[in-house]
């Protein structure tokens, strides 16, 4: 269950990253052939099958490996304040958008623990209000 809601948060997350790819081509009349690849590869990343058993890992293995994909997102955020400061209209849409995105780029393992628990309760209290 926990990793069909993952699935569906990235598979969001990644359908917001593309949108503001999009958008942000279609602003500046270029295509972004680096951060392009770089969102790619952070959809390999998120999709790559651990050689090892999840099972087999204890907390803290698989709080190092979160902090290492951390790091590897350490670029992408610097690629988005680039763009935000080199036009007026990408820091717009990002900013608009930040509060969707933000938080999965600079998390560090706590706060990508308290995050996935507060998607979870948010869920919770919406099919509370739905059934009710």
């Amino acid at each position: 269950m926990a990793a069909e809601e993952g699935k569906r948060a990235d598979a969001k997350l990644f359908h917001l990253l593309y949108d503001l790819l999009h958008q942000v081509e279609a602003l500046s009349n270029q295509e972004e052939v680096e951060l392009r690849s770089k969102i790619e590869a952070l959809g390999l990343e998120v999709t790559k099958v651990p050689s090892k058993s999840a099972d087999g890992l204890d907390e803290l293995e698989i709080a190092r490996e979160l902090d290492k994909l951390s790091a590897k997102l350490d670029g992408v955020d610097e690629m988005i304040f680039s763009a935000m400061a080199a036009d007026p209209q990408v820091q717009s849409l990002l900013s608009g958008t930040a509060d969707v995105w933000m938080p999965v780029i600079t998390a560090n393992t706590d706060e990508r623990r308290n995050f996935t628990a507060s998607i979870g309760a948010d869920e919770h209290q919406v099919i509370e209000k739905h059934s009710n």
